[in-house]
């Protein structure tokens, strides 16, 4: 098991400083595709509007060290 952390920008960037354990970069995956699925359910007005909203995971916190995937939406 592995520590990622998973960072959030639209508008306001919200870094992770805790991370998650997760076995390995298919797990880190589905991760992000589920924070991104309940993200469209809650999502912050400005998403609607256009403006692009960025998950992005690093091996370290508060976006420190490498990226190992980055999440980009915009819908309009």
């Amino acid at each position: 098991m592995a520590r990622f952390y998973f960072h959030f920008a639209n508008g306001e960037t919200i870094l992770d400083n805790i991370g998650t354990d997760l076995a390995d970069l298919d797990a880190v995956r589905k991760e992000a595709l589920g924070t991104t699925r309940d993200l469209l359910f809650e999502a912050p007005p400005q998403i609607w509007a256009g403006q692009p909203c960025r998950i992005w995971v690093t091996d370290e916190p508060n976006a420190l060290g490498q990226t190992v995937l980055t999440l980009e939406l915009c819908a309009r």
